[in-house]
């Protein structure tokens, strides 16, 4: 059998790419979080 047919493990790039993602994506969720708290505390005053 040629070995195509099963997947190939995951390298470290991947796992690392992954976690970058996930860190931009905190990273930016947690920053629009605190931008729409502060325009609605400015707001409400």
């Amino acid at each position: 059998m040629s070995g195509s047919a099963v997947t190939p493990a995951r390298r470290v790039r991947h796992e690392v790419r992954d976690s970058l993602a996930v860190m931009v994506f905190s990273a930016a969720a947690s920053c629009a979080l605190a931008l729409l708290l502060l325009l609605a505390v400015r707001l409400g005053n």
